[in-house]
């Protein structure tokens, strides 16, 4: 199947372009959180300073003898506090005032003695909104006699203007922090972040196209964050595999070249074996004896070559399942693997004595497949020069467990760790080394496990588990 590689996106949709969007909604979050309270903060305070410009007309008004000023004075001191009334009262003096007649009528009163912060936000939020004037009656304790409530009637127009005046300033302002910050975020993420996923996403590509390539893997880096344990990762798989495929490659022309000479080896050992039938039926007692020692060493080359070239050709096995009882199948193992007085072999020593224990277990499995599996298990006991073979099936746990035990030398422990490997698990004998990795492949595909359970100087034990 032809691969193609993979289309890198547009700036606009890729990575890099998300994170700059991303940090510019977050900068200006957080300048919204910001502004809530400073708006509502600014409003306060820009009523505090009519608070306190009124405070000082009334100073001017107490400054002289009698508390009157003149109308021109008056008019002049009211115009500087931007109020048309201005009053302030005591519990130990009288009340003064200052204001125009007629004055308007007042629509809001404004106790900033009795507001909390969340008034102050909803209060802030509802000046912005208002688009006629209203007439703001405002009432605070002066900021230096806290004792002296001081009462002025303003418009609101001047303050909205300058609440959106302000509003501006800060909208423009977070705007400018907002492309600033993102900007060093993106430029960081991208140098730290985005540069390092292309590259490692290059490499991938690079990779898939031609895996046998040792320029293509990825190449090592000091980088000690996650990404660098990422980019180290990949490299550590792509050697893996670079090595895998290689020796995948060395053994499809093994393979290849095992298959063409098949054939031809075959015909070779078969007139050889006819010769030592010729041989085998000579009266003399030596070359008779000759001739059977050579009839069974051409039967071990021809089971070499045969298990050789089944598991080079053999993919994974195609099932063809079916219920039958375990002790009928173990039974043919046995019988197959040399038991009930019979040899399984001219090379075997004596007969096996075998022993087979189903307790009513039934599989669902392919008979032929699982057939094979465990005669290769059972065979490799025999060869391994076993004299007593025991083959149990038992239910457990929603699983059927059927152990393979001989009585054998048992397994060096230098096989153990390749057991399982091709060509590499072989503990002597004329074995290729094959058997235990068919039978391995065949109970993987019916979705079991075939393990090492025990082996030592008193046998070897290997066990199939099978679904249920």
């Amino acid at each position: 199947m032809t691969h193609h590689p993979p289309v890198r996106p547009a700036w606009i949709t890729g990575l890099s372009a998300r994170l700059l969007a991303l940090t510019i909604v977050f900068v200006m979050l957080a300048e919204v959180l910001i502004y809530v309270p400073s708006i509502a903060r600014y409003r306060k305070v820009h009523l505090e300073d009519h608070i306190a410009k009124a405070h000082l007309a009334i100073k001017a008004l107490e400054a002289t003898p009698d508390y009157m000023v003149s109308p021109a004075l008056e008019e002049d001191l009211l115009r500087h506090a931007g109020a048309y009334t201005v009053s302030s009262h005591s519990r130990d003096r009288r009340t003064l005032m200052l204001g125009l007649e007629p004055s308007p009528p007042v629509d809001l009163t404004l106790d900033l003695r009795a507001t909390m912060f969340p008034g102050w936000i909803m209060d802030a939020f509802d000046t912005l909104v208002q688009r006629d004037n209203r007439v703001l009656h405002v009432i605070d304790a002066s900021q230096t006699e806290p004792d002296v409530t001081i009462e002025v009637i303003i418009d609101e127009t001047p303050m909205r203007l300058a609440m959106v005046d302000y509003s501006v300033r800060i909208l423009t302002l977070s705007i400018i922090i907002s492309l600033i910050t993102a900007s060093l975020v993106y430029f960081t993420l991208h140098w730290l972040m985005v540069r390092p996923i292309l590259s490692i996403t290059d490499r991938m590509v690079r990779f898939g196209e031609a895996p046998e390539d040792d320029a293509a893997a990825m190449p090592p880096t000091v980088r000690g964050d996650e990404i660098g344990i990422a980019q180290r990762e990949l490299a550590r798989i792509q050697r893996e595999l670079t090595g895998a495929l290689r020796q995948k490659t060395r053994l499809a022309a093994l393979g290849s070249a095992i298959t063409k000479i098949n054939h031809d080896l075959r015909n070779v050992l078969a007139s050889a074996m006819l010769q030592s039938d010729r041989l085998a039926a000579n009266a003399d007692p030596e070359v008779a004896l000759a001739a059977r020692r050579m009839m069974e060493a051409i039967d071990r080359a021809v089971a070499l070559c045969s298990s050789t070239l089944n598991f080079v050709n053999m993919n994974r096995p195609l099932l063809h399942l079916s219920t039958f009882a375990a002790a009928d199948l173990l039974d043919e193992v046995a019988t197959a693997a040399g038991g009930n007085g019979r040899s399984s072999s001219p090379s075997a020593p004596a007969p096996l004595e075998t022993t087979v224990a189903a307790d009513g277990v039934v599989l669902n499995a392919d008979r032929e497949q699982l057939f094979r599996a465990l005669s290769n298990l059972a065979l490799n006991a025999v060869q391994a020069g076993c004299a007593r073979l025991t083959l149990s099936a038992r239910a457990s746990e929603g699983t059927a467990v059927i152990d393979v035990t001989d009585n054998g030398p048992g397994i060096p422990d230098r096989v153990r760790p390749s057991l399982f490997k091709p060509f590499a698990g072989r503990t002597g004998g004329s074995g290729s080394g094959l058997g235990l990795v068919i039978a391995s492949e065949i109970v993987t595909a019916h979705r079991g496990q075939l393990t090492l359970h025990a082996t030592g100087s008193d046998g070897t034990t290997f066990r199939v588990t099978l679904p249920a």
